[in-house]
């Protein structure tokens, strides 16, 4: 069964937007007595019958509802974006498909890139979200600077890590991170973090950790925490 994305389909009067009307009536074809699910992106996916099947305003009826609570230990990455705005982009698909929670854009002192595409991210998060059938849609914060992201979550209630390259830590986040805590995890740009931005975020409490002994792209280092968080709530104790 076809899946769609329509965020207010309980609260519109049961309409498709014009998008996905379009994509369900148009391109699959769907006639009036199909079926289909409607993911709201906020916990519920709805099984409905299509009854008005029309190209830029198509109207279902809800028959069944599934729900899902969203978990306390989310996790929150905080990341610079890429010179190459595909592999954020890349990282965004991915992350929403393995049950990231948040995303915050950085500026960072040796960020290449200082602005990103939220139009462009949250239609990959759209399409990441309706690939993985999750119930949760992932919140995409506007881009903002290392310094004012800090600011901003100086009493976050949860653990605060920041990925690091330092040899004279041994710390890893796989050993760092305790099961079903909230999360924020700080990724920095192609030429890392600069060391005032390091003992900047840990004077407000964030704990400098390693990712393993590679060294890995921005984007493979976000995915990386992001995984390992999730692994660890789902297979771990």
């Amino acid at each position: 069964m076809h899946l769609f994305y329509e965020p207010n389909i309980t609260t519109n009067g049961n309409f498709l937007n014009d998008e996905e009307s379009y994509h369900c009536i148009k391109v699959l074809r769907h006639k009036a007595g199909d079926l289909i699910y409607v993911l709201d992106g906020r916990g519920h996916r709805f099984e409905c019958k299509i009854i008005e099947p029309y190209i830029k305003q198509c109207k279902v009826m809800i028959i069944m509802e599934e729900s899902s609570y969203i978990t306390e230990s989310k996790c929150h990455i905080a990341v610079a974006p890429t010179k190459n705005s595909d592999r954020l982009e890349w990282f965004v698909e991915k992350s929403t498909e393995i049950g990231i929670k948040e995303i915050t854009p950085i500026v960072c002192k040796h960020s290449e890139r200082k602005v990103s595409k939220p139009e462009r991210l949250e239609k990959i998060i759209t399409s990441a979200v309706k690939q993985s059938m999750s119930l949760w849609r992932p919140k995409l914060n506007p881009i903002i600077s290392f310094n004012d992201f800090i600011s901003e979550h100086k009493t976050f209630e949860g653990q605060k890590f920041i990925c690091y390259i330092d040899e004279n830590n041994e710390k890893k986040l796989i050993k760092s991170y305790i099961k079903n805590s909230p999360v924020i995890i700080l990724i920095g740009p192609e030429g890392d973090f600069d060391k005032e931005e390091v003992n900047q975020s840990i004077s407000n409490g964030f704990e400098v950790v390693s990712l393993g002994n590679n060294r890995l792209r921005t984007e493979t280092a976000a995915l990386v925490a992001c995984h390992t968080v999730q692994i660890i709530n789902q297979n771990f104790g």
